[in-house]
């Protein structure tokens, strides 16, 4: 991703995941890119209000107090940020939402973030939550991503290094038969070749390029396969004792189960299946979100936070 295309979702981000108005200043502190003399800056920032606008994202303008003539604020509203799309066909709606998780796994990394965490140390808070079709972190590679698709349409066999829970390499051939997301991760799911069985991978531990081999329709998708039914299979082994700050984190609340609920902070139980998730969810939610137990999942995430500190101040 060039740098002005990450400067614009980072602009993004910050103008959505903020509920005040944020001035120019506050701006260039938080969204990395806007380097230079304060006129280069200014030039910066009205060219990407432009590009915004001609992508259909609307900065609103505005005063901290109308009463005064004080400096202008910016920010984006969710409502406005929504597309109306009254009239499309069923595909064309699939292909939006896999455009969609596509854009999501290439930009909604450590970086895309920085802007909301530099925010937060200016004293603005930032609502995760309150961003429009933004989930936590879809790890993905587009161009392994876009080989599966074309794969399952081609019904065609594929290839791939891929890496065990236990971080070990293995080479595995499959006829790929649907592809879907579970827990903010991509899946795909076929018969491999070698052990003859229907198994499901999970992208982000494909160690490799994507290689499609065999000639087109070489296979048949069978009749009863449904891609729900093999998400639901990898069952949640773990169980974390988490501290929710009170109307945040609804992404964790909705499939955790309540413990205690306290006027500022609620104790909740929350399943996951690698500690690698659990951290990415909580990471998510910044400070409104505290893991508890397991000790080593809690030593784990502070270990990353410090290194967050390092590399940012």
């Amino acid at each position: 991703m060039s740098r002005k295309s990450e400067r614009l979702v980072n602009l993004t981000i910050a103008l959505l995941g903020t509920k005040r108005w944020l001035t120019k200043a506050q701006i260039f502190v938080a969204v990395d890119g806007y380097e230079g003399e304060p006129d280069a800056k200014e030039r910066m920032f009205e060219r990407d209000k432009d590009d915004l606008r001609h992508l259909g994202i609307e900065i609103e303008v505005g005063s901290f107090d109308p009463l005064f003539e004080d400096e202008a604020g910016y920010r984006i509203k969710p409502d406005s940020y929504r597309s109306d799309i009254t009239e499309i066909s069923a595909r064309e709606l699939s292909l939006i939402n896999l455009a969609t998780s596509i854009w999501q796994g290439a930009v909604l990394d450590s970086s895309a973030l920085s802007a909301l965490i530099k925010l937060k140390s200016l004293g603005i808070d930032s609502d995760l939550d309150a961003i429009p079709a933004i989930e936590p972190t879809i790890h993905i590679s587009d161009e392994n991503f876009a080989a599966i698709v074309d794969a399952i349409a081609e019904r065609r066999t594929i290839s791939f290094t891929y890496l065990s829970q236990e971080l070990v390499q293995q080479q595995r051939v499959i006829e790929p038969y649907g592809a879907g997301t579970k827990g903010g991760y991509w899946y795909v799911a076929g018969q491999d070749l070698d052990r003859k069985d229907i198994r499901l991978f999970r992208l982000d531990r494909i160690d490799s390029e994507i290689t499609r081999q065999g000639k087109v329709a070489s296979y048949e998708i069978p009749a009863d396969f449904t891609m729900s039914v093999h998400l639901a299979s990898p069952v949640k082994t773990g169980m974390a004792r988490l501290k929710v700050r009170r109307g945040k984190a609804q992404k964790i609340v909705a499939v955790a189960t309540m413990i205690e609920a306290g006027d500022e902070w609620s104790v909740v139980e929350y399943p996951y299946l690698h500690q690698s998730e659990l951290l990415a969810d909580v990471l998510w939610h910044l400070d409104d979100v505290e893991i508890v137990e397991p000790q080593e999942a809690r030593t784990a995430i502070i270990s990353v936070l410090n290194q967050a500190v390092s590399a940012h101040g």
